[in-house]
């Protein structure tokens, strides 16, 4: 930063004397050799950074270079550590939506358990003192006296009486066995 106000006051008073093509030319041909020596200090840095051509470095010169590599590795650990975190905050979020959706989903689990259970004790009914079915098949059959035999309910396919009824109307038929 300091260099750059330099050559700011510099550029600054040699600007007055730009007047003429020659003066010019030499003002540029000078910028150009700052910023070329400029870019070889930067690459110079770079290599010993990358830990190259420490050869001509003197003990302080090391030590300064391996203050600025801590500093630097101590900023690249708390931007990994920072992004984990935020990663690790993301996924505990996600994790409780998860858990959320679990526990909505086992809710409806058992609402339709107990709808389930109700539906089977309108369909084989709740047994009386005597032992004997008190609920009667939609249809209006009962269940018999002993209610532990299995009814099994089939859909049968429509039996074809002639082409005109079964083209109009698909007819489900309901058996009892």
């Amino acid at each position: 930063m300091k260099s750059m106000i330099e050559r700011y006051n510099k550029s600054k008073g040699d600007h007055h004397q730009l007047g003429n093509p020659h003066s010019e030319v030499k003002y540029w041909q000078k910028e150009a050799a700052a910023l070329r020596q400029q870019l070889q200090n930067l690459q110079e840095n770079h290599r010993q950074m990358m830990g190259e051509e420490l050869s001509g470095l003197t003990v302080k010169d090391l030590q300064n270079l391996e203050n600025q590599l801590e500093m630097s590795l101590r900023g690249v650990r708390m931007k990994k550590d920072q992004i984990l975190m935020d990663e690790i905050q993301e996924l505990n979020r996600k994790g409780s939506l998860i858990h959320q959706e679990n526990v909505d989903l086992y809710k409806k689990v058992n609402l339709i358990r107990q709808e389930n259970m109700e539906l089977y004790k309108k369909v084989y009914g709740t047994r009386d003192v005597n032992g004997t079915n008190r609920n009667l098949l939609t249809n209006g059959l009962g269940i018999g006296e002993d209610s532990h035999v299995p009814v099994n309910l089939q859909l049968s396919q429509p039996q074809q009486q002639n082409y005109e009824t079964t083209a109009r109307a698909t007819n489900l038929g309901l058996q009892l066995h």
